[in-house]
């Protein structure tokens, strides 16, 4: 091969990876949220597809303050789980496998939010250790059974971490953060940080602004 066409080979590489690089993501399409308008939101109890048993309610008892302060009734989540109760439903799937119409005649609420985790919890490595959650989420309109929006957001404890030192001193990093992983439990402090970063508004492809925030209707 000349060194002409190996040239060229670079530069198509390199412009390949100038363009992935700039690629951002699409717009989300907001037409059935804006001709919906919910109200209030029924919170699910979220799909737990981690083997951490606590990943589903850890995530829950964060959901209600970011939808609260983007301007929505949230359905007090402990009336919600003892309603499910009462009919017999006690699995977060089941909930989720619920109908839309279902849901609408139990709670009222305009909309619902249906929450997986794929996510949580400390993962170890030699010289690091990292508490991760991740999790999906989808707004549906309870009356016409509509997706008014859907997105995605994780987190972790390493972010912003330096790791620059001598193997000693990541060796004894390392350590000091896998005892305090197993100590405290980060992974629900992380869980909160996702869900604020999932659920809010005003951000690009978030949840939409409430009837209750004084920006309705801007976004």
């Amino acid at each position: 091969m000349s060194w002409k066409n190996s040239l060229k080979i670079i530069a198509a590489a390199a412009c390949l990876v100038l363009i992935q690089g700039c690629a951002t993501k699409a717009p989300f399409d907001y037409t059935a949220y804006k001709e919906s308008r919910p109200r209030s939101i029924l919170v699910l109890p979220p799909i737990n597809n981690t083997p951490e048993v606590n990943a589903s309610y850890s995530l829950l008892s964060y959901a209600t303050r970011p939808l609260a302060e983007a301007g929505y009734y949230v359905m007090p989540v402990t009336l919600v789980a003892e309603a499910f109760k009462e009919n017999g439903v006690t699995q977060p799937s089941d909930m989720h496998a619920t109908s839309a119409q279902k849901l609408r005649e139990i709670f009222g609420a305009d909309a619902a939010l249906y929450v997986s985790i794929s996510k949580y919890g400390t993962v170890y490595q030699v010289l690091n250790s990292a508490s991760i959650v991740a999790a999906d989420a989808k707004l549906v309109d309870l009356k016409t059974g509509k997706l008014l929006w859907s997105g995605s957001a994780s987190a972790s404890s390493a972010e912003g971490e330096n790791q620059q030192g001598g193997l000693a001193v990541l060796l004894i990093a390392a350590l000091v953060k896998q005892v305090m992983g197993t100590v405290m439990d980060q992974s629900h402090q992380i869980a909160g940080i996702t869900s604020t970063r999932l659920l809010s508004a005003g951000i690009p492809n978030g949840i939409l602004y409430g009837p209750r925030s004084p920006n309705y209707g801007k976004d």
